[in-house]
């Protein structure tokens, strides 16, 4: 595996120990298999291993699902925001996992979501997900997503650990001719 696909432990152990203000997208991207346009944090500013993340997504007016969520009036769905809580959540549980390479964390449950407060282009989601029960193959969180001091959103979610699916060969791919 390439260099650029590795979890960076050392900076995760850096952050937790609180000799890192942050771990930027470069790294979350390093530890959790989002991307553009569904990568949904940006920074990741506390880690306390196996306890707590906060996770930061700055909302802009660019994001792809400002276009219809509402046109003239544009409002973050609130589904998007509990799956970035999903995302935070992941990110520090699969930090524990030793051959997390090959593993997905897939987001199996919600409970108790609640939204308080719109979400709109120019705010700035800080995402706090605290673990309340966790196994090597499952986890509980509960999630809280704040623009300034105001609570946007709130919600408890279970997740699952699985092996990653085996990219098919080319062989496996290709059709066969009978």
């Amino acid at each position: 595996m390439d260099d650029s696909a590795t979890i960076p432990t050392a900076a995760v152990d850096e952050l937790a120990a609180g000799l890192r203000s942050a771990l930027e997208s470069v790294d979350i991207q390093r530890i959790i298999p989002h991307r553009y346009p569904f990568l949904l944090i940006d920074r990741i500013i506390e880690l306390r291993r196996r306890e707590r993340i906060v996770a930061i997504k700055n909302v802009t007016i660019n994001e792809p699902f400002f276009q219809g969520h509402f046109p003239g009036h544009p409002i973050m769905p609130g589904v998007l925001v509990v799956e970035a809580m999903a995302q935070a959540g992941a990110l520090l549980l699969l930090t524990e996992i030793e051959d997390r390479d090959s593993k997905l964390m897939l987001f199996t449950g919600i409970e108790r979501a609640r939204f308080r407060k719109p979400v709109v282009p120019g705010d700035q989601l800080r995402i706090a997900v605290e673990v309340t029960a966790f196994r090597r193959t499952a986890g509980k969180m509960r999630g809280e997503a704040y623009v300034g001091d105001k609570l946007a959103c709130e919600a408890s979610l279970t997740c699952q650990v699985v092996d990653r699916p085996r990219p098919a060969t080319v062989a496996e791919a290709a059709p066969v001719n009978v």
